[in-house]
């Protein structure tokens, strides 16, 4: 179930919102009817990002070992290449 809250939610009924992020679910929060943020637990959060971060701290050890640097043209003409 998609649980969509007023941003105002999360002061005036923090606990309701606390335990729907806990209990595994995403909570959208809308400012003046539009979307604004999505609350999520520690643990979500972390199952989302974990990947991104591992191979960011990878490439910068990586480049911390290397003298090469590649320019936006040579990075995002490579990665166009092989889509």
């Amino acid at each position: 179930m998609i649980h969509i809250h007023p941003v105002s939610d999360l002061r005036n009924k923090f606990p309701q919102i606390e335990a729907i992020v806990h209990g595994g679910e995403p909570v959208y929060l809308t400012k003046n009817g539009h979307g604004s943020m999505v609350v999520l637990s520690l643990e979500d959060y972390g199952r989302l990002t974990g990947d991104v971060e591992s191979r960011l701290d990878e490439a910068d050890h990586a480049a911390s070992r290397s003298e090469v640097r590649l320019g936006h043209d040579e990075v995002f003409g490579s990665a166009r290449s092989r889509l």
